[in-house]
C-alpha cells in the first residue's frame, strides 16, 4: 500500500469513528434526560418501636421503581433504646431528607411503620418541608398510656427533673408496645420527649399542626387496636389534601407494611 492510500485510510476510519461518536452521543442524551427525570420520588423510611432500619428496608425494595430509599435507624430502635431525645430523631430525618433534596429528587416522602409513622406525622407538625407522609400502622400513644397509669409516675418525674434543669437524671419507666410491657431506661430529657402526653408523640396533635397540606396516606389493618378510633383520631385532623386517603387493609399491627405494598405503590404511581 503506498502513502496516499494509507492517508485515506486514515481518513476514513477516522471519520467512521467520529460517526460512531456521535451516534454514542445520539444515543446517551436522551438517556441522560430519562434519567434526570427518574429523580422523581425519595422515600425515608422509619420502624417501629424496637425495630431495625432492615425491617423496612424489606418494604422500600417493593417501591423500586418508581422510588429509591434511605432506611433510618431511629432511637428507639432496639440497639439504641432511647439514646437521644424525640427532636434528635426529628433532625436525624431532616438531615436525609435535605440530602436527598440536594440530589435533586423531585418529592420526598415520609415512610413510617408504627412508631415511625408517629415521627413522620411529628415531622410535619414541627419541620414540615417534606412533601407527603404514609403512615403504616400508626404507633406509639403516650396518652392513651397516661391516662391507663402506664408509665404516668416517671413521666411526671420526668417533667419535675426538666423544669429544674436536671434533664440529664436516668430515670426507668414503664413502656407498652403491642400490649407488651418493657422497662427502659433512659435521661428524664428524653423520657418526656417521647411519652408526653401532650408532646411530640401525640399523634392527633401532630396531625392538627401539619406546616402544610400534603398527600397524607394512613394505612390501618383491621386487626390492629388502633383501628377501632377511625378516622377521628388523626386522619380527619391534617389538613386537606385532595390526594389523601385513608385505607383499610386485612392485617395486624405488625404485617400491615407488607399487606398493603401494592396499594401503597399505587397511591405513589397516581400522585401527580
Amino acid at each position: 500500500m503506498n502513502l496516499t492510500s494509507r492517508r485515506f485510510g486514515f481518513r476514513k476510519s477516522f471519520t467512521g469513528v467520529l460517526a460512531a461518536l456521535s451516534l454514542c452521543w445520539g444515543a446517551l442524551a436522551p438517556f441522560s434526560a430519562a434519567h434526570a427525570q427518574d429523580k422523581t420520588c425519595a422515600l425515608v423510611l422509619m420502624h417501629g418501636k424496637g425495630g431495625a432500619p432492615r425491617e423496612m428496608s424489606f418494604f422500600g425494595r417493593k417501591m423500586e421503581p418508581p422510588c429509591v430509599f434511605k432506611s433510618v435507624e431511629m432511637p428507639w430502635s432496639q440497639r439504641r433504646a432511647y439514646d437521644q431525645p424525640y427532636p434528635v430523631a426529628l433532625q436525624d430525618i431532616a438531615a436525609v431528607v435535605k440530602e436527598y433534596r440536594s440530589q435533586g429528587y423531585q418529592r420526598v416522602l415520609l415512610v413510617g411503620h408504627s412508631f415511625g409513622a408517629n415521627a413522620g406525622m411529628a415531622y410535619m407538625a414541627t419541620l414540615g418541608d417534606a412533601d407527603g407522609v404514609i403512615a403504616l400502622a400508626p404507633g406509639h400513644s403516650p396518652r392513651h398510656m397516661y391516662n391507663a397509669n402506664i408509665g404516668r409516675a416517671a413521666v411526671d418525674k420526668a417533667r419535675e427533673l426538666v423544669a429544674t434543669g436536671k434533664g440529664s437524671e436516668t430515670l426507668t419507666m414503664d413502656d407498652l408496645n403491642q400490649g407488651k410491657r418493657t422497662s427502659p431506661s433512659m435521661s428524664a430529657e428524653t423520657l418526656l420527649s417521647y411519652f408526653d402526653p401532650d408532646g411530640l408523640g401525640d399523634m392527633p396533635t401532630s396531625a392538627a399542626k401539619f406546616k402544610k397540606p400534603v398527600p397524607f396516606l394512613w394505612v390501618i389493618g383491621m386487626q390492629d387496636p388502633l383501628y377501632r378510633a377511625g378516622q377521628a383520631y388523626a386522619f380527619d385532623k391534617v389538613p386537606a389534601h385532595p390526594h389523601s386517603q385513608y385505607l383499610v387493609v386485612q392485617a395486624g399491627h405488625l404485617d400491615t407494611p407488607d399487606v398493603a405494598a401494592a396499594q401503597v405503590l399505587a397511591w405513589i404511581k397516581a400522585l401527580p
